[in-house]
């Protein structure tokens, strides 16, 4: 019973933080209407958020576990909460761009906390991918739930109007709620304790003595190209449908949950199918079923006319078709993680999970901002046609990955 309300608490933090990491591509549309800035300006947001994740788990992922899980993760849901209030109260620019830093510093102590957690709870392998792949999940649960939330608040009448900062009240509530339970929730930590006489710039020797290692190594480009693939398509996406299927502003948001929801659907479902089906042909096939979508679905984007009486029953076949890429992205990324952290002891799991963290922020800040970069200097179909190429890169590094974790198996 003590482990069922932990992970309920791990799994609305993640929740929590879901919505507000992937409101990136629904804000970035918001802020060039209500601001004025360019689409390359905007693209900076993705930074915002991505570089202080990187930049503070290089920093404090070794040592977290002398700090505590627990009380990063309230840090973590106390700052975001006091970000979320200062959207409606000092709007601009300039707070969204601290909103997101502050998601960015506490995602990381937030996903090194969560991860490190699963591996002090998770019987075997079999049931860490489980709830890993819930986990995550849930994680996309929460990002399909962002696209409805915000295009409630989004007035599409007017591109100008300042309602969708409403969004950020019911934000700071969840934070405080989920707050809350953490706070209450009890948790033995002691598993993770990392040795007494360790100084911190041990732990700090000791996670980047885990780069030397090959399977480490082709694990973290494998997360860093999967992630900069998911982030440049998801972030974009809204902007893509807006202006290339011509589809009103907070349809343009809406109809992005189709995205996430695939996401969604494919995690929750993949633990069932990796209990049965080995990890490395399920994600081949994952890989090849992206590529195929790019293919399949990109080329009806073309010629697409605006049509002011637009429904979801008049849009283009596109506009369904094109998410459909999340159901083979999904099971890829929990499936890698569970596989290289399973392979480890307890104790490196935060040492490692921040190598992890690291890696995908920079994944997602470089493929959000090429995206962004070739979306404005070219086009958007040539922006999405060029995830063909990481797709590519990833089915060579899972190839490589898969022989070096039958090496130590």
């Amino acid at each position: 019973m003590k482990n069922q309300r932990l992970i309920l608490a791990l799994f609305l933090i993640y929740f929590v933080f879901a919505i507000l990491l992937n409101s990136v591509g629904t804000v970035i549309l918001q802020v060039i209407a209500n601001y004025g800035v360019s689409k390359s300006s905007a693209s900076v947001l993705e930074g915002f958020k991505d570089f202080p994740i990187a930049i503070v788990s290089f920093l404090v992922a070794s040592f977290l576990p002398r700090i505590g899980y627990k009380n990063a993760m309230l840090a973590a849901l106390a700052l975001v909460g006091a970000a979320s209030l200062a959207m409606p109260l000092l709007p601009s620019f300039l707070t969204t761009k601290l909103l997101f830093l502050c998601v960015g510093v506490a995602f990381a102590l937030v996903k090194v906390s969560v991860y490190s957690t699963l591996g002090l709870i998770a019987r075997d392998r079999r049931h860490h991918a489980s709830i890993l792949n819930a986990l995550e999940g849930t994680f996309m649960v929460g990002v399909l739930s962002a696209y409805w939330v915000f295009g409630h608040f989004i007035d599409s009448a007017d591109p100008h109007s300042r309602s969708w900062l409403g969004v950020y009240w019911v934000l700071a509530l969840l934070c405080t709620l989920t707050f809350a339970l953490v706070a209450t929730t009890p948790f033995d930590e002691d598993a993770a304790r990392l040795p007494a006489g360790r100084s911190r710039m041990d732990d700090f020797k000791a996670m980047m003595a885990l780069l030397f290692k090959p399977l480490v190594c082709v694990f973290v480009l494998t997360a860093f190209l999967y992630v900069l693939v998911e982030q440049g398509v998801g972030t974009w996406l809204p902007t893509f449908n807006n202006e290339i299927l011509k589809l009103p502003a907070a349809m343009s948001v809406e109809v992005t949950s189709i995205f996430a929801g695939c996401l969604a659907l494919g995690r929750l479902s993949a633990g069932v199918v990796m209990r049965r089906l080995n990890w490395y042909p399920v994600l081949n096939a994952c890989v090849l079923g992206m590529g195929a979508m790019v293919l399949l679905a990109l080329p009806l984007t073309r010629h697409v006319v605006a049509d002011p009486y637009i429904s979801w029953s008049s849009a283009p076949l596109a506009t369904f078709l094109f998410p459909l890429i999340g159901l083979f992205m999904a099971p890829i990324y929990p499936g890698i993680n569970s596989v290289m952290l399973t392979s480890l002891p307890p104790q490196q799991h935060s040492a490692m999970t921040g190598l992890l963290v690291i890696f995908s922020a920079l994944g997602g800040t470089t493929g959000s901002m090429l995206t962004g970069y070739v979306f404005g200097r070219y086009n958007g179909h040539f922006a999405f046609y060029l995830t063909l190429l990481p797709i590519t890169l990833v089915l060579f590094t899972l190839y490589v990955f898969k022989r070096q974790v039958d090496r130590i198996a």
